[in-house]
């Protein structure tokens, strides 16, 4: 049985390591500040200018002055601090940041990322992915295995406008976890259920070698 978006976040979870700063992108990546395991301790980074985000508020708890970068409400810690976009991504620019996870629409053996936008429809700019990618120092991506269609999202090359290439380190989908390595992809790990078979029949990319 496929992960739903909550084990997936869990799993994202699990990438945490302690003393990391980690940036965490718009989608199911939002929820991996509800699954940080116990004893890592993280600091939460935020484009828009936050150090130190908590989880979620509860409902009738949100505080509509207090928001991440995906503009959803957050709550904040007693370590909190604020400060402008130009020092946030001094922070991201500089490789301050250990770690992004990030959603994608689209992802390539060779690990290249297209996140941002899909040509003929509106939007609003790249945001802070193209910063992200190309500062932090280790890119984990969090999505559905396939689109809406059930077409692959994980491709030999991507079709979409690249947000940056070769940036990707790991992708955690519904069906299981896989590594960018030189000559594709790797299974490091599969979800509940799902057989090699499965995830390869999903994937488009090629999958060099079979899980350890």
């Amino acid at each position: 049985m496929a992960w739903n978006r909550q084990q997936m976040a869990a799993r994202a979870g699990r990438e945490l390591q302690d003393g990391w700063y980690v940036n965490l992108g718009i989608g199911i990546p939002t929820l991996v500040a509800n699954y940080i395991p116990e004893g890592i301790s993280v600091t939460l980074q935020s484009e828009n200018g936050m150090l130190g985000m908590g989880p979620f508020p509860y409902n009738g708890e949100e505080d509509p002055d207090l928001i991440n970068a995906g503009k959803q409400t957050i709550t904040e810690l007693p370590h909190s601090a604020y400060f402008d976009s130009a020092t946030s991504f001094a922070m991201i620019r500089g490789g301050k940041v250990h770690m992004a996870i990030l959603g994608a629409m689209e992802v390539s053996e060779e690990g290249d990322l297209a996140n941002w936008m899909i040509p003929g429809k509106l939007v609003k700019g790249m945001g802070g992915a193209m910063d992200l990618v190309a500062g932090v120092q280790r890119v984990v991506v969090v999505m559905d295995h396939t689109n809406k269609a059930g077409e692959t999202k994980i491709l030999r090359n991507c079709t979409l406008p690249l947000t940056g290439k070769g940036v990707v380190n790991r992708i955690i989908t519904d069906l299981g976890v896989l590594d960018v390595v030189p000559g594709g992809l790797q299974i490091v790990e599969l979800a509940t259920d799902v057989t090699e078979h499965e995830i390869r029949s999903a994937t488009d990319a090629v999958i060099k070698s079979v899980l350890d």
